[in-house]
């Protein structure tokens, strides 16, 4: 059985694998679960923007990038913005 500090590091190594990498989006490669619009997302995250900048940069609503953003804590199983950059 797989614990959940074994899954934590894998997700955390591909994170460090998609950021380490010379391009400005994050390719399906490395996170396969998530959606295009959700790691556009993260990646606007891991840049700095908070939910309001993101919401304003993609034309969306404010209440829709809340849902994406929750849905990424979901799939890379973390509590908040720190944890999911890192």
């Amino acid at each position: 059985m797989v614990n959940s500090l074994t899954i934590r590091s894998a997700i955390a190594q591909r994170l460090i694998d998609c950021f380490a990498a010379p391009h400005s989006v994050i390719t399906p490669q490395f996170f396969p679960e998530m959606t295009d619009r959700e790691r556009e997302i993260l990646l606007l995250i891991a840049q700095g923007y908070n939910n309001s900048d993101i919401a304003r940069r993609l034309t969306l609503s404010l209440k829709t990038v809340a849902n994406h953003v929750s849905n990424i804590f979901s799939k890379l199983q973390v509590a908040d913005r720190a944890q999911a950059i890192i």
